[in-house]
């Protein structure tokens, strides 16, 4: 599980018990106007609220819980508002290069929460409602419906994103993670806003060791090593500018690691701690258990499409709509129910549609890192190509959540070490 599947954990939830519907959403609208991270998103998952905090307002909450039937699904929508105020935190408190590294999983989460509360919110009941009050809140019911935002990840975040997850872009693209740090951590120096940044990332590192998320692990890993490289070109430009020589032959990495003990040696000597403290496998990307577990299994068992029976059901007589789902994620472009129905037609002119279909699944067990053969793809969709196609959807929502047609971004984010 990794950190973002556990953000409505029970300590930080039960911190919120006790606040109604209607206080945790002006709680949320608040969190969402001092946020550092996914502006846009809060704005519009707390304009969204605020339509439901009126219709909650004209219910009359207290009312509404005196009866079994609306006291069971406000108290679920009470749990999802929740669960999405520590969202909404988290992009305030976090570590701002974490959040952005994550930048895809996060705009996933803010989908989910406003899917869930909206689902929460059509069960309650309008039983004491009658007349011109009960036409009136159906009417605000189909405003929220209608209201449908389209979270994303900003371009501009994308592009800092980009100078985070290449290792070569570090030196090149170091003014604008400077700027970004310093947008982020207005009243800090560069120096202190590197130093909040690591302590933060010390929390995630824990978080991560904790749940065994190697793949966690490594990007924080690499987020380490961008605050160490930052560290040594702000000591560099201090000693240039007091007139300090750099002594030659000195490459950005070499500094990095010898500044990093000039920062307080609070980079290295925390992380070492970290992974004493945990003894954990996971601890370090030059752990045995990193480089063993760098194929993973499938979350989706190929024989538990049953699990699902509408997305069989609906496999099997349509199976050029979940391919083009696949395809669409696994290539990571657009492609359509007829595009691939095309397609298809046409490979089975020269009987070869397993060829066709498992190409994409090749595609997609080498993007989320699953281990196996072409041989086992060809297999898979030959016995049953169905299942396969079953099985290739429910690991894509096992991992990157619920879908979403209006944006097809990157479903799982690498970094190259």
């Amino acid at each position: 599980m990794s950190s973002w599947d556990s953000l409505g954990d029970v300590a930080g939830v039960a911190q919120l018990v006790g606040f109604n519907a209607v206080q945790l959403i002006s709680m949320i609208v608040r969190a969402a106007n001092t946020a550092r991270m996914h502006k846009k998103n809060c704005k519009q998952f707390a304009q969204h609220l605020k339509l439901i905090g009126n219709l909650l307002d004209q219910l009359k909450i207290s009312e509404l819980k005196k009866y079994p039937e609306t006291r069971e699904p406000l108290e679920q929508l009470e749990d999802a508002l929740r669960k999405s105020y520590i969202l909404i935190n988290s992009c305030q408190d976090r570590s701002y290069l974490y959040l952005l590294a994550m930048g895809w999983n996060v705009v996933y989460q803010f989908r989910k929460a406003q899917s869930e509360i909206d689902r929460y919110l059509r069960l309650v009941p309008l039983i004491n409602l009658v007349g011109n009050a009960r036409v009136r809140v159906i009417e605000r019911l189909d405003d929220i419906e209608k209201h449908q935002c389209e979270y994303t990840f900003e371009e501009d975040d994308r592009r800092i994103q980009d100078a985070i997850l290449k290792p070569e872009s570090i030196k090149n693209d170091a003014s604008i993670l400077k700027k970004t740090l310093s947008r982020s951590y207005p009243n800090l120096g560069l120096h202190d806003a590197l130093q909040k940044e690591n302590e933060k990332l010390q929390l995630e590192l824990q978080v991560s060791q904790s749940n065994m998320d190697v793949g966690q692990c490594q990007i924080i890993e690499r987020l380490f090593d961008i605050t160490e490289a930052l560290s040594a070109n702000y000591f560099i430009e201090k000693d240039l500018q007091k007139g300090i020589p750099i002594q030659h032959g000195y490459s950005y990495s070499d500094v990095a690691g010898e500044t990093a003990h000039a920062y307080g040696g609070n980079f290295h000597k925390n992380r070492d701690a970290s992974t004493t403290r945990k003894g954990s496998s996971v601890s370090s990307r030059h752990d045995p258990l990193s480089s063993n577990c760098q194929h993973e299994e499938w979350h989706a068992d190929l024989l538990g499409c049953c699990s699902q029976p509408y997305l069989c059901i609906k496999t099997f007589f349509c199976p050029c709509w979940t391919l083009s789902k696949v395809a669409s994620v696994a290539t990571n472009k657009h492609v359509s129910p007829a595009d691939a129905c095309n397609e298809l037609m046409a490979y089975a002119l020269v009987f070869s549609c397993c060829c066709y279909t498992c190409c994409f699944r090749r595609k997609l067990r080498n993007m989320l890192n699953i281990k196996g053969g072409i041989v086992d793809d060809f297999l898979s969709h030959l016995l049953c190509c169905c299942c396969a196609l079953v099985q290739e959807w429910r690991e894509i929502e096992m991992r990157c959540g619920p879908e979403n047609t209006r944006t097809i971004p990157p479903p799982l984010q690498y970094m190259e070490s």
